[in-house]
């Protein structure tokens, strides 16, 4: 099988929000061995994440810090919470039409319900056994890499 790209020929742009560095591993494992190609750029707090994606402090420069196709995000953060920065994006004129994966423990139907009602993409639980989060990674990485149509360039404009 040959490997497919991200959007327009260029490898997919993926930031992953997740605060628990095994879960992050697991992610970018499954990610890396997916049949797309893609570059992962991992922060760990609420705070990074925002300052990345509205280009501040140490992501200043479109190069290194390029718009991502899709924005993995862990709801319990530290600094800012994932529901603020899921706000903020989508808040935001420049960053709206970025896809929000939700990708998170919390089964909280209050925490489903508010990332919904700011416009979360998607809302994923992740599984506590191993092979089943590395399923869901796969069926994810599909899903918004391969099969999903996005209408937007993510550095257009800047």
């Amino acid at each position: 099988m040959t490997e497919e790209k991200g959007l327009k020929g260029n490898p997919a742009q993926i930031l992953l929000v997740e605060d628990n560095v095994d879960h992050a591993k697991i992610v970018k494992r499954s990610l890396k061995n997916h049949q797309v190609s893609n570059v992962v750029r991992h922060v760990q707090d609420g705070e990074s994440a925002l300052d990345y994606l509205f280009r501040r402090g140490n992501y200043t420069d479109p190069k290194s810090s390029p718009r991502p196709d899709v924005v993995l995000l862990d709801l319990r953060l530290p600094k800012i919470d994932g529901l603020r920065v899921l706000k903020e994006i989508k808040e935001s004129e420049r960053l709206n039409r970025i896809p929000v994966v939700i990708l998170t423990t919390s089964q909280a139907e209050q925490d489903k319900a508010m990332a919904y009602d700011y416009h979360a993409n998607s809302y994923l639980v992740k599984p506590l056994d191993f092979a089943k989060f590395a399923g869901l990674m796969n069926d994810l990485g599909f899903y918004w890499l391969v099969w999903n149509s996005s209408p937007w360039n993510p550095d257009e404009g800047d």
